[in-house]
């Protein structure tokens, strides 16, 4: 899976916690793909936090406000990506050291929601995650994202069962280039 996401041209790749034998894949994507930028998700606990960076994870991501994760990652100078959904949380987990404030169920609050944040907080990166597919994905970059994380409509279980990995790739490829041209165009 991590491989066809790379050859869709993603050069950041996150694995849930709740993966089953999630550390054991963090340490062999790891040492199988340098060239990645590999990360924990759904990280909501200090030991998940602790685990997930001494196996070979480069930043975690939650997917809730969780201070314990912050003051973990910040423990060990590892990037965090911490979840919100309003804007007292947005700002809270910007101002307890979050490096990236992961704004979630992105579907539901519409790349609107992200737009207005950037009034009030022009200065915290805010990377929509929730829906996220290569048609929505320019929105929130025109909108001011810094990133956008996709999940579901990249891997899902079906992808994974039927092993339909050609299908990954071309929509990992597809989210690249429609970021890359939003890119372009500029925030509106």
């Amino acid at each position: 899976m991590v491989e066809a996401l790379r050859g869709g041209g993603l050069t950041c790749v996150e694995i849930t916690m709740n993966t089953p034998g999630v550390l054991e894949t963090i340490r062999e994507a790891a040492s199988s793909f340098p060239d990645l930028t590999l990360g924990a998700g759904t990280v909501v606990g200090a030991t998940d936090a602790k685990n997930a960076i001494s196996a070979g994870a480069q930043f975690l991501v939650t997917p809730i406000l969780a201070p314990e994760v912050i003051r973990a990652a910040a423990a060990r100078s590892c990037p965090v990506i911490c979840g919100a959904m309003t804007p007292t949380e947005i700002y809270s987990a910007y101002t307890l050291g979050a490096d990236l404030v992961k704004v979630f169920p992105a579907d539901v609050l519409g790349a609107a929601f992200l737009r207005a944040m950037r009034g009030p907080f022009p200065e915290i990166p805010l990377a929509p995650t929730g829906g996220i597919n290569s048609e929505t994905a320019p929105a929130y970059i025109q909108a001011g994202a810094a990133a956008v994380c996709a999940g579901g409509w990249l891997v899902n279980d079906h992808a994974i069962v039927s092993q339909e990995y050609e299908e990954i790739t071309r929509r990992a490829r597809a989210l690249c280039l429609a970021v890359e041209e939003a890119r372009k165009a500029g925030v509106r």
